[in-house]
């Protein structure tokens, strides 16, 4: 069972989620890349900011640009992360020793270590490589991205201490789409670590979680089963949003969502070796529903592949490889070329609603 709402704008949509987490601790928001996520958490926050006075830690894709990569060009050794010192994001990092808060954050996802030089504000990170440590490493933007995770989580524990003053002014945590091109592991062992977080029971924020990568919704769902859960679209007609919730007991228009995220990365030419899991779990359930006991019943037949041999063996291998949270693979051309078709194909077959997978004008003015 769902439930509509409309807004005029992202303020206006923004109060009634503050509202609503006067009676409850937690909302989960889906919605497509496009739709206007990080812009609502920044009106969210805005909210919440008299002058000086604020009360929303946020993480989102600001959070993220107060960290910048230096490759020190000149000298080609002293590479470093350098810090916003400036941005209250950073308050009590000398005093508050964030490296040992930090690092056992980080060692759940990685393998490097690092340094914060609080007379400086910068990061350098080393690696341990045959007994030998390796100082001044440039970490990969996938590892750069962990470790900007990590270092929020260690702030927001910090705001669930009550006895520390420099981040009692939070109230309100807004998480939006904390980590891209995640795979179907990482993606589970992020959002389980996220929600025992956010379940401790001494806790008193209230938080906002948004997000576009359906399997990271949908452990969170499982996880925070008290959570008010919303699906964000844009109107079709006279602009606005639409906040529609689900009441129903299991995460709802997952495998939607999902073929959603695939045909939008199938039209943007963003093709990751891990869609092809994604595209499999749908064709398996899809499958299951309809009855059957194997996938490949929902691979259309050619006329020189009756049984769709092809076009199965290949989901069989290229959903089964071992592919990396920190360096996401781009498919290769004749791959991308074969998900294309099977995904068309399958989209062609099924009645789902053609206004969620939009053709690109030059298709659609095609005679």
């Amino acid at each position: 069972m769902t439930t509509d709402q409309a807004f005029a704008d992202l303020p206006a949509l923004s109060a009634q989620l503050r509202q609503v987490l006067e009676e409850k601790k937690a909302i989960l928001l889906y919605a497509y890349n496009g739709t206007g996520k990080t812009r609502l958490s920044m009106a969210f926050k805005d909210i919440g900011k008299e002058g000086d006075a604020r009360d929303t830690l946020y993480f989102n894709a600001f959070t993220e640009d107060l960290f910048h990569w230096d490759n020190d060009l000149d000298g080609d050794s002293d590479r470093r992360l350098t810090l916003n010192g400036t941005s209250r994001f950073f308050a009590g990092l000398a005093e508050l020793e964030m490296d040992n808060r930090i690092r056992p954050l980080l060692q759940r996802y990685a393998d490097f270590d690092f340094r914060i030089d609080t007379q400086e504000w910068v990061v350098r990170f080393s690696r341990t490589v045959d007994g030998q440590v390796i100082d001044n490493i440039k970490v990969s933007r996938g590892e750069e991205n962990i470790f900007v995770w990590c270092f929020f989580l260690a702030v927001v524990e910090l705001a669930m201490d009550s006895e520390m003053e420099v981040y009692q002014w939070v109230k309100y945590l807004y998480i939006d789409d904390p980590i891209s091109s995640l795979d179907e592991h990482n993606a589970i062992a992020v959002a389980s670590h996220l929600a025992q977080l956010l379940k401790r029971p001494d806790s008193k924020l209230k938080t906002v979680l948004s997000t576009h990568h359906t399997l990271f919704f949908n452990v969170l769902c499982n996880e925070l089963k008290n959570a008010k859960r919303y699906f964000i679209n844009k109107c079709s007609i006279g602009g606005g949003y639409v906040l529609r919730e689900e009441k129903g007991d299991t995460p709802f228009f997952h495998h939607v969502a999902a073929l959603a995220e695939l045909y939008q990365a199938a039209q943007e030419d963003r093709l990751f070796t891990h869609h092809f899991n994604m595209l499999r779990t749908i064709l398996e359930k899809t499958a299951s529903f309809h009855g059957h006991k194997n996938f490949s019943v929902c691979i259309k037949r050619e006329d020189d592949d009756p049984d769709g041999i092809l076009h199965t063996r290949l989901i069989n291998i290229l959903s089964h490889g071992n592919y990396s949270l920190y360096e996401p693979q781009q498919m290769l051309d004749e791959n991308k070329m074969y998900f294309r078709k099977i995904l068309h194909d399958f989209l062609n077959r099924y009645p789902f609603n053609p206004e969620l997978f939009p053709q690109p004008a030059e298709a659609a003015d095609a005679p």
